[in-house]
């Protein structure tokens, strides 16, 4: 993308974000009404597929493809990461009214956070081809680790948030102190996870801050959500198994190792990878609200 495409870009979303953030400055001991959430989270997200559909116009099809599989796996990854806030904010017992504040500067350091690795990851996949096998390995072990921990639904404390609260640090800091950590676990799955569907740096941005708009709004639909989609995370660790498996297998390319004895090691297309993203997302809501209805 030329400079000028980056420049109105980043300014336009800086500009939504600044607004996102201002409002919940203000809002910051205002409990946030159902019908305010359900609005700006549909509005956010209506922002992102009106982005995905235009780049198709202004861009190429290639482009708006990975815009949206890269899109839907942040989203996804995002939404999970709400999950375990949730669960922070639940078990620290934070007030109603100080929630606001604790989601601003939690999706603003995921936003920091995010786009220091995308650099980074730039950086090192430029110059690196062979780290494709590690990100892929990262994200099959990632992928495991989600299944195994499916049935966990409680947030446990770590060692230094249980040093902190000895030492007498506010409910409010240690909020703060457990999302930050958690945001710089999901930004290790998060950047491997979109290296392996596009490597264009104008999609790797775009697709995180998309993926990261409206969350807070969210956030406070998803208790509901979170006893309906009961198989989102067998749901998402398909999704980074596969991405894993793919990242593999472009780096077996990348070395030129094409073949395993007799066997040709196939390629991987992005309108399967964002088929195979769409229908898992859709089959995951599709039995979980059969599962929850059953119940």
């Amino acid at each position: 993308m030329s400079l000028g495409v980056w420049e109105i870009t980043i300014g336009v979303l800086a500009l939504v974000l600044i607004f996102d953030f201002a409002m919940a400055y203000k809002q910051r001991n205002v409990e946030t009404s159902l019908a305010t959430a359900v609005s700006w989270t549909l509005f956010y997200i209506a922002l992102a597929v009106g982005f995905g559909i235009s780049l198709g116009q202004w861009a190429d099809t290639q482009a708006q493809n990975e815009f949206f599989a890269g899109w839907l796996t942040e989203y996804s990854l995002s939404f999970d990461n709400l999950f375990v806030f949730v669960l922070i904010l639940a078990r620290l017992k934070v007030a109603k009214e100080k929630e606001q504040l604790v989601l601003l500067f939690g999706i603003a350091a995921s936003l920091l956070m995010r786009g220091g690795f995308i650099a980074v990851g730039s950086v090192v996949v430029s110059r690196f081809a062979w780290i494709f096998f590690f990100f892929g390995a990262f994200l099959i072990y990632t992928a495991f680790k989600l299944i195994k921990e499916s049935e966990e639904e409680e947030w446990e404390e770590g060692r230094f948030i249980t040093y902190l609260r000895n030492k007498g640090a506010s409910t409010f800091a240690l909020a703060l102190v457990a999302i930050a950590m958690t945001d710089v676990l999901f930004a290790f799955d998060s950047i491997p996870a979109i290296f392996g569907l596009t490597k264009d740096p104008y999609i790797i941005v775009t697709a995180n801050i998309f993926a990261l708009m409206g969350l807070r709004q969210l956030y406070f639909l998803i208790g509901g959500l979170m006893a309906k989609l009961v198989y989102l995370t067998e749901g998402l660790s398909a999704i980074l198994g596969f991405i894993g498996i793919k990242l593999i297998i472009e780096a077996l390319h990348n070395q030129h190792w094409d073949h395993i004895g007799d066997f040709s090691i196939p390629h991987i297309s992005l309108q399967v990878s964002l088929g195979f993203i769409i229908i898992t997302l859709i089959s995951t809501s599709i039995l979980s609200l059969l599962k929850t209805r059953k119940g």
